[in-house]
């Protein structure tokens, strides 16, 4: 079985829901516990876990289990990478930036 990294479209949908980007947010000021996000969030313990295996499965933070807890931290050099790959996406190699070469009307 072969693993892909996940698309630009993937990592936006995953920003795209509103408790993904509260996650990202709160994850920004540094490493977090489970049980702290929770709180910081008014959230179960279920709904914090489920978004943020979204984000890890994005591959926007890292995971790591220290005895019963569990703890998240942003992969700031992903995001980072983010608007440009998504610039790439969206305007390849020797697309005009200025007009339309050909009108469609």
């Amino acid at each position: 079985m072969t693993l892909t990294s996940p698309s630009v479209l993937d990592q936006l949908r995953a920003l795209a829901q509103d408790t993904r980007y509260d996650l990202v947010r709160h994850l920004a000021a540094g490493e977090r516990c489970v049980c702290d996000l929770e709180v910081l969030l008014s959230l179960p313990q279920s709904k914090v876990s489920y978004h943020l295996g979204v984000l890890r499965d994005a591959g926007l933070v890292t995971a790591e289990q220290r005895g019963k807890n569990t703890y998240y931290a942003l992969r700031r050099e992903v995001l980072y990478r983010l608007g440009g790959a998504l610039l790439t996406d969206l305007l390849p190699d020797g697309m005009p930036m200025t007009h339309q070469v050909k009108s469609v009307c």
